[in-house]
């Protein structure tokens, strides 16, 4: 078994995808470090010209902010689902300033938070879809599968080498995923950020901000949090799309149709948001680190705790149907 799981693992490294998930990554972080710091510069130089001391302070630009965050409610062409945003981004800067919490000043690890929380829902599943679309779809497109299957090896064993080295994979591109977010901003930034102290448990209570169960940690702990967090929206991505690799013998086939899954899930979840079923749907899931900050939820009646188990579902559900499929799957063909 431990040959198989090599042998697997050697042939994705072999295709040099990891290499280019590192380059991707590589860039986006590189450009998004950039334009953070470029934009909180150019934040306190417009401050500092407004300002009668000409001093920088966080507090001023945090009030600042929440002055243009109270005149965009005024607006008259702001959706009701973006002014349900905005009042809660509003109570929660508030919450930021009266409990002396930075939330303007970036940091690495401040950085390495917002790149997973911003890609989690779209970047990071498009990432392990192409590290994943091709493990058993290659196979059978290019006929290497009924070599494989010439061993005596039965197959959920060979099926069962490929989930544990998708899962090696999928877990080392998250690794890798944080220590490029946090190396590379820190060029940027300057400074690790890992001391600060963060505000997580923020609920939302018949659409209202709920700060009671509010605890303060460290950025070093709610780091690994959403870390933990985007690993198993990851490993979830991994199995379905081991799945439609199964199903599919085509490896663009099995790309077109999990992106078009993902991005139709964003659109079904914009549009048909009170439609009860569409919580069910995995899509509508991805986000989880958005029940640790209190952010808007687009669907009613969701929780940390329903998300978790709604993925675990869909994952488990994927891993069983996909070796099913495969022990009977004609390779003769």
């Amino acid at each position: 078994m431990l040959n198989l799981i090599r042998n697997e693992v050697t042939k994705l490294l072999l295709k040099k995808k990891l290499i280019l998930i590192i380059g991707l990554l590589m860039i986006f972080i590189t450009l998004l470090s950039y334009g953070q710091q470029y934009t909180y510069e150019k934040n306190i130089d417009r401050f500092n010209n407004f300002s009668d001391t000409g001093n920088y302070d966080w507090k001023s630009l945090a009030n600042q902010q929440l002055e243009d965050l109270e005149k965009r409610l005024d607006s008259p062409y702001i959706p009701e689902d973006g002014i349900a945003s905005i009042e809660i981004e509003i109570k929660q800067l508030r919450y930021f300033i009266d409990n002396d919490i930075n939330p303007i000043t970036p940091s690495a690890a401040k950085f390495s938070v917002d790149f997973v929380e911003q890609g989690i829902s779209l970047l990071i599943p498009l990432i392990i879809v192409i590290l994943a679309a091709d493990l058993v779809s290659g196979e059978f497109s290019t006929g290497t599968i009924k070599v494989l299957l010439t061993r005596a090896v039965p197959r959920w064993k060979i099926l069962l080498s490929k989930l544990i080295a998708l899962l090696l994979m999928t877990t080392l591109v998250v690794l890798i995923m944080g220590l490029l977010a946090i190396l590379i901003s820190y060029l940027f930034f300057g400074q690790w950020g890992f001391d600060e102290p963060v505000a997580t448990g923020f609920r939302l209570i018949d659409g209202q901000l709920n700060a009671d169960a509010v605890i303060l940690v460290s950025r070093f702990e709610y780091t690994l949090l959403i870390y933990s967090l985007t690993w198993y929206v990851a490993i979830v991505i991994a199995a379905l799309t081991l799945l439609i690799s199964i199903i599919v013998d085509n490896t663009v086939s099995a790309i077109g149709v999990l992106m078009a899954a993902l991005i139709g899930g964003q659109f079904l979840q914009f549009f048909l948001s009170d439609w009860p079923i569409v919580k069910f749907f995995f899509v509508s899931n991805l986000d989880l680190t958005r029940y640790l900050t209190g952010s808007y939820q687009p669907i009613p009646g969701m929780s940390l705790n329903f998300s978790v188990i709604t993925l675990g579902l869909w994952g488990i559900l994927a891993l069983v149907i996909g070796f099913q499929i495969f022990n009977r799957k004609d390779v003769l063909v």
